[in-house]
């Protein structure tokens, strides 16, 4: 008889959370629409020459790009760009350049944090070929969009390790320079 009213309360409890699943499932609720808050303008120093790997696959064209110097400043977030980082750039043969960054951020208070951006860089082919060179080219002309993510031991800046930032660049000839909004 226990085990009987026990199966009875077991199948009851999934009955009500059924109708509470259903119920939730008709109610009327939408994603909330993301904000963007700029984080910082980032200037990030290329001055190193480049190292050409070449075809290291068939995704493309590998090349390491040193991330030298450099500098951000903003309301929330401001330092410099330590002399430790790169991109680990592939370029496909489109002429894609998919962007990995690996850099580290010394804020004005002594904070270090570590930053990686994931992005795409690409445009009509003389474009690009202007850019590769290190000519100053429009970035009206081309499209260069970045993903953020960080991550420190600093707690006046923990909440960083739960920030998602996206970011418009252009490369200024040793340079990149991009605008960095967190995704609110």
């Amino acid at each position: 008889m226990k085990k009987c009213l026990g199966i009875a309360l077991v199948l009851s409890a999934l009955a009500a959370e059924s109708g509470t699943a259903r119920a939730a499932e008709k109610a009327v609720f939408e994603p909330p629409k993301p904000k963007l808050e700029h984080l910082a303008r980032f200037s990030v120093n290329l001055e190193a020459p480049i190292w050409e790997l070449g075809a290291t696959s068939d995704l493309g064209r590998r090349r390491i790009i040193p991330i030298t110097s450099g500098s951000f400043d903003g309301a929330r977030l401001k330092g410099t760009i330590l002399n430790n980082g790169a991109d680990w750039q592939v370029v496909t043969a489109q002429g894609v350049a998919i962007i990995d960054t690996r850099y580290l951020l010394k804020t004005g208070d002594g904070a270090l944090i570590y930053l990686q951006t994931k992005g795409f860089r690409y445009g009509p082919a003389d474009v690009m070929a202007e850019v590769a060179k290190g000519n100053l080219v429009d970035p009206a002309k081309y499209t260069f969009r970045l993903t953020m993510s960080f991550e420190t031991a600093d707690p006046r800046y923990a909440w960083l390790n739960r920030a998602i930032g996206v970011g418009a660049a252009m490369r200024l000839g040793a340079a990149v320079v991009y605008d960095a909004y967190l995704l609110e």
